[in-house]
């Protein structure tokens, strides 16, 4: 997510990042579009899906160049701050490099002439040395006002993220542990519709079960949010691991039950009324500019990244086209479920019983991993947006109210509803609209005008997106202010219809 994917300094090849990045953007995200391709139809589905990988791989450029940008003024910065050092006898040579960064990125020096500064070091002045994140590509490139409304669209983002993940473990345990101990043991699949009032264990009702095990996974993990946790790379490689382990299993399976004629699914070809919760679902399962800067800084030949980048979006194109269409022609329309794992808990689909718990169960280890992670970089957020340089919180601010504030809102939602589909649909078509596609937009469009102001008009960033034309930066703001009006319009006339 919004935190570190790689240590600082650590390099690999383009090809490893290459991994990590298809690692980062097919996550949890991608199980919940099987049920949205179904609903919205394969031919409406297959389009979307294609326009919104363009959509994204181009934003992804436009961050990959505020990136460059944001490291060539860096870089500018020092080489000015050293030669003020060097011309003034009398100053202190104690300002180290970390000072230097703190500065207002967007206030200007104009004491010494542009050109000479890039004589020193145009060959790598736009070379991307190091991560900057795009909070602090936002106070270098935007106002105040900008700055704020980043910080507010990354917070609604990751309470998002949050809540999925806090009603995705419930939901997957109570379908498997009420399915094993009542009545319809193996029936998860078999066009058997569960009420949250059925009975579960006993006197215990399903949404009894849900928020028992929604209260056990906020005791077990929301501790960790008061507490700083960091991803290690045993863990990355471990869930990566079971991440495709689950989702190859899942395609082989299907493509095993279709080939054999056991095929149910018949998906229609369009239905509009579907498409709201689709864009949401593709929206969150292309999301990957936050964490660019973790994923882009540390490889070590950047010369062909946006190439390398156009094949892990055409790739992950294939793997979402591949797992959901098997998905909706395997499986009826009525049957398949939010988590699509779930689908595979059908004693009649698989009978190994250790492959039904290993699917049924996966969402829970893998989101049991990241929950805390995301907590805390929520936290780190909240904190930034209301520091003030050179205050400190108070003790019970710090480590009380600021994880409180990230750990209840989130659990309160799962609490309320544990509706997959429309959570990661309204979480991907509001805050991630804005991360994926206003956000980076504006981050170029002011990249490119500082740049300018700090280099000269002559200047070339040598990442600069392969959609330099400001054609597609207006494009992609039509597009992203459109999607807002879009949804909210779509909900209203559906809330207006019940």
């Amino acid at each position: 997510m919004a935190g570190g994917i790689t240590d600082t300094g650590e390099l690999y090849s383009p090809y490893v990042g290459l991994v990590y990045m298809f690692n980062l953007i097919v996550g949890t995200g991608a199980l919940t579009m099987p049920k949205a391709f179904a609903t919205a139809g394969w031919l409406v589905s297959l389009i979307l899906l294609m326009f919104l990988g363009f959509m994204s791989y181009m934003t992804t450029t436009f961050v990959v160049e505020a990136m460059a940008a944001a490291n060539a003024q860096l870089r500018w910065k020092r080489m000015e701050k050293r030669k003020e050092d060097d011309d003034d006898e009398d100053s202190s040579s104690g300002v180290s490099d970390s000072d230097v960064l703190l500065q207002d990125g967007y206030e200007r020096a104009e004491t010494r002439p542009i050109l000479s500064v890039q004589r020193r070091g145009s060959a790598n002045i736009f070379e991307i040395t190091e991560r900057v994140e795009m909070g602090q590509m936002a106070s270098m490139f935007f106002n105040k006002v900008g700055v704020n409304l980043f910080y507010f669209c990354i917070i609604i983002y990751l309470y998002g993220d949050l809540a999925i993940y806090a009603a995705a473990v419930p939901v997957s345990l109570v379908q498997v542990t009420c399915s094993v101990t009542g009545n319809h043991s193996c029936s998860v699949g078999d066009g058997t519709k569960y009420n949250d009032t059925d009975k579960c264990w006993g006197p215990i009702r399903r949404i009894d079960a849900y928020r028992l095990y929604l209260a056990a996974f906020t005791l077990l993990l929301g501790p960790f949010t008061f507490f700083n946790v960091q991803k290690t790379k045993y863990l990355q490689i471990m869930t990566s691991l079971m991440r495709w382990i689950a989702f190859i299993l899942m395609i082989i399976l299907a493509l095993i039950r279709i080939s054999r004629g056991q095929a149910e699914g018949h998906p229609s070809m369009a239905q509009l009324s579907g498409i709201r919760n689709l864009f949401g679902v593709c929206v969150y399962s292309f999301m990957c500019q936050h964490s660019l800067p973790s994923l882009i800084t540390p490889i070590s030949k950047k010369k062909h990244v946006n190439k390398l980048v156009l094949l892990d979006y055409i790739l992950i194109l294939a793997f979402y086209s591949l797992l959901s269409f098997t998905a909706i022609y395997c499986f009826r329309n009525d049957t398949l479920m939010d988590m699509y794992t779930l689908n595979f808990t059908n004693c009649e689909i698989i009978s190994v019983a250790f492959i039904r718990y290993f699917l049924g169960l996966f969402p829970v280890f893998t989101i049991s991993t990241n929950f805390p992670i995301i907590a805390v970089t929520l936290r780190n957020n909240w904190k930034t947006l209301f520091h003030r340089e050179g205050g400190t919180y108070p003790w019970v601010v710090d480590r009380i109210v600021f994880p409180a504030i990230t750990l209840i809102p989130p659990v309160l939602v799962a609490f309320c509803t544990h509706d997959l589909e429309s959570l990661v649909g309204i979480t991907g078509a509001y805050a991630g609209n804005g991360i994926q596609y206003l956000i980076p937009a504006f981050l170029a469009y002011c990249s490119r005008k500082d740049t300018q102001l700090v280099f000269g008009s002559g200047t070339v960033n040598k990442h600069l997106s392969p959609f330099r034309h400001t054609f597609w930066i207006v494009f992609v703001l039509i597009w992203g202010f459109s999607c807002f009006v879009f949804v909210t319009a779509n909900i209203v006339l559906s809330e207006s219809k019940l």
